[in-house]
């Protein structure tokens, strides 16, 4: 290959990744406009009932919520991508606990669950709980 095909070449696959770039963020546009809220607070929503449910199930198997989330037992691989997306702290007799989500997709989403949704839980509100 001579140098004028080479520079060709690699023109055409500069373009050629613009435009996949620009396609890429088009569909993210358009995904995020589709969702209600956006893809964060859908992966956020997702995160924080996970937590929540392998929360419970600890404290039904061992009597007390974990002191951090790498307590936890028994958990699958994905649910290690809501772990890590959110906050966690149990007060000092591990009888109840304050979670939020810290990343839905890519930024902090803003949730708020219904009363309802915490009901039989060990959730309580960080005030509540004194935690520093």
């Amino acid at each position: 290959m001579n140098k004028k095909t080479i520079w060709i070449s690699a023109g055409i696959g500069a373009v050629f990744c613009v435009f996949v770039i620009f396609s890429a963020i088009s569909a993210f546009q358009s995904f995020s406009k589709m969702i209600p809220g956006g893809p964060d607070k859908m992966f956020g929503d997702q995160h924080l009932k996970t937590t929540v449910a392998l929360l419970e199930l600890h404290k039904v198997r061992y009597k007390k919520y974990p002191a951090s989330l790498n307590d936890l037992k028994y958990i699958g691989d994905w649910d290690l991508i809501a772990l890590r997306s959110v906050s966690y702290q149990p007060n000092k007799e591990r009888t109840a606990y304050y979670v939020e989500v810290q990343r839905g997709w890519i930024g902090k989403p803003h949730l708020e669950m219904p009363a309802e949704f915490w009901q039989g839980t060990g959730y309580r509100p960080k005030e509540e709980l004194a935690l520093p």
